[in-house]
């Protein structure tokens, strides 16, 4: 047996303190790895612990409401329009090609003024004849009358030839009488034997021709009053064909009228003041007043507005119309210019309602001089206030408010306190309200705008506490 090989070989006493000192640098980098872990999953597992610890609140960032939305606070809204109580499409009333347009959008009018020219040598010609008929017609009352005139001087010849046959008639008879007594004197003188038979004999020869006169006379004046009838007949048809005459005379200024009425007509004239607002038609087409559908006529040549008759059209709620009155104010704010509140009146409240959208028509009116800041079809809210409210707070007008919900606001200790978000912390801060309605508060002072609020806060949510926020 070889003992040699069972020596047992015996190792340095510090090579083992050696090898136990080594782990130090391997316990030192499974320290760095640990830290490291730590640092890498740290928000993580902190953001999984806030998840499960704080309370999750939804958030509004304040900002500064337009004066519309404050005013709203103080009493009943409304979405309205800029209407025209006078508005007009312009058209003609008898169908026609335009062949001269004078207006465009904007153009501004007077009452009267040519807005568009139809095609119109037909119209003046039938002017024209119109108009030769009344100068004959005129001619023929001018003869008639002549006519009349005659009749009269022959009237007057007959009248006066008449009375001359009436003396000579009476004349006459005198003469008869007087040769009736001669003969009569001379029978009695010869009865007497004191005249002679001759002197009998003259006197009656002299009867008998003062009667032949008398005939003849009273035969002349026959003839007279006859021929003073006559004229009277024929003064009268004279004076029945001066008022016919008259009569064409009339109906050819009635048919000159027509054809007057007619050419003017070819002219759309501006029934009002105002200001064109849309041209519905060019030159060259062809507008009637009875357009109806697939006719490629036009049925107006432009619309025009009367800017001073512009109002606001208010839709207002069923259930908020008690909050209108009549005559009372109203607060209207532009679409356009939402910081400029105009100072309305409620004019008109609607009779009917509509029952597809349960609401009410109202019209306000506002003073000539805001009046020029409207323009048909502007969109704007409306502000009801009653007549027992007093003079408008100027801040409405001045400058811009803070309005939040009331629901981002709590009483603690009494004081009105909402909640500023910090980070993920949340301050307690007191405010001071204003008007409360409808849900919305004015802060008249505690917040400025750029903060965030808590929206909904926790009941039990306190100063300084840290909150999660909802995602948005």
């Amino acid at each position: 047996m070889d003992l040699q090989s069972l020596k047992i070989e015996r190792r340095p006493a510090n090579a083992t303190s050696r090898r136990r000192r080594n782990p130090w640098p391997l316990r030192a980098g499974l320290l760095a790895l640990a830290a490291a872990a730590v640092w890498l999953f740290w928000a993580p597992v902190r953001a999984f612990l806030d998840r499960i610890n704080l309370p999750e609140v939804r958030t509004l960032l304040v900002t500064e409401a337009n004066p519309a939305a404050a005013a709203a606070v103080r009493g009943t809204a409304a979405n309205g329009y800029v209407v025209a109580a006078r508005r007009a499409a312009l058209s003609s009333d008898v169908p026609g090609r335009i062949v001269a347009m004078n207006v465009r959008e904007g153009t501004v009018v007077k009452r009267g003024d040519i807005v568009a020219r139809l095609y119109s040598d037909e119209y003046r010609a039938a002017l024209e004849r119109a108009a030769a008929d009344l100068a004959v017609a005129e001619a023929g009352v001018g003869r008639a009358d002549a006519l009349v005139r005659e009749r009269e001087a022959d009237r007057a010849r007959a009248e006066n030839a008449e009375r001359a046959a009436v003396a000579r008639a009476a004349e006459t008879a005198a003469d008869v009488e007087f040769a009736v007594d001669e003969h009569g004197r001379a029978v009695e003188l010869q009865r007497a034997a004191v005249g002679s038979a001759r002197e009998v004999d003259r006197t009656r020869s002299d009867l008998e021709v003062k009667r032949a006169r008398g005939a003849s006379a009273a035969a002349d004046l026959e003839t007279a009053k006859l021929a003073t009838t006559a004229a009277e007949r024929a003064l009268a048809v004279a004076r029945a064909e001066v008022e016919v005459a008259k009569a064409q005379r009339d109906a050819a200024a009635a048919t000159r009228a027509q054809a007057q009425a007619t050419l003017d007509k070819t002219d759309v004239r501006a029934p009002f003041d105002g200001v064109v607002v849309l041209k519905d038609a060019e030159v060259g087409e062809v507008v009637s007043p009875n357009s109806q559908g697939g006719s490629t006529a036009r049925g107006a040549v432009c619309t025009m507005v009367d800017f001073e008759s512009l109002e606001i059209q208010a839709e207002v709620p069923e259930t908020s119309l008690s909050s209108v009155e009549l005559g009372a104010p109203a607060d209207v704010f532009l679409d356009a210019r939402p910081d400029d509140r105009l100072a309305g009146t409620v004019d008109r409240i609607w009779p009917t309602a509509d029952r597809t959208k349960a609401t009410v028509e109202v019209r306000i009116v506002v003073p000539p001089e805001q009046r020029e800041r409207l323009r048909p079809e502007y969109g704007c809210r409306v502000v009801f206030r009653t007549a027992r409210d007093g003079p408008v707070d100027a801040s409405l007008t001045a400058s811009k408010q803070i309005v939040i919900p009331e629901t981002a606001l709590v009483e603690i200790d009494g004081m009105p306190v909402a909640f500023v978000i910090e980070r993920d912390t949340v301050r307690a801060t007191t405010v001071t309200v204003g008007e409360r309605k409808g849900g919305r508060a004015t802060i008249e002072a505690g917040l400025r705008p750029g903060q965030r609020i808590v929206l909904e806060p926790p009941p039990a949510l306190r100063d300084r506490d840290r909150v999660r926020i909802a995602d948005r």
